[in-house]
């Protein structure tokens, strides 16, 4: 089992910035890729950025691309989704996500970004 905990999220207005935090706790040895979606009302989820605990391998969404920044710190088992020039098509509910080496997927509670006037 894992456990995630997201924070973080807020109003924020266009062109600003924000820093996403995931704290993982529980079988953290297990899991192989973390990951930040988001997800808009009537939409489905969708992938924003992924980085591997191990190697620091990272992929980004191409709306993500040159504005966002996903890293970790395996010491605080934390990781971290910088968002700079945020625009108002940003605005979601953003997970964190870890996938296990046995294809198990555990999410957290979201935390909602709102990019705003």
């Amino acid at each position: 089992q894992v456990q995630l905990v997201e924070s973080g999220g807020g109003l924020v207005q266009p062109g600003g910035s924000l820093t996403l935090s995931c704290v993982a706790s529980g079988s953290i040895f297990s899991i192989y890729v973390m990951g930040w979606y988001r997800q808009v009302p009537g939409k489905q989820r969708e992938v924003v950025a992924t980085i591997t605990p191990r190697g620091g391998r990272t992929d980004y969404a191409d709306s993500a691309k040159g504005r966002f920044t996903i890293s970790r710190d395996n010491a605080k088992n934390t990781f971290y989704l910088q968002m700079n020039s945020l625009k108002s098509e940003d605005t979601a509910v953003y997970y964190c996500r870890a996938r296990t080496a046995s294809i198990l997927d555990y999410w957290g509670q979201g935390t909602q970004v709102t990019v705003s006037s």
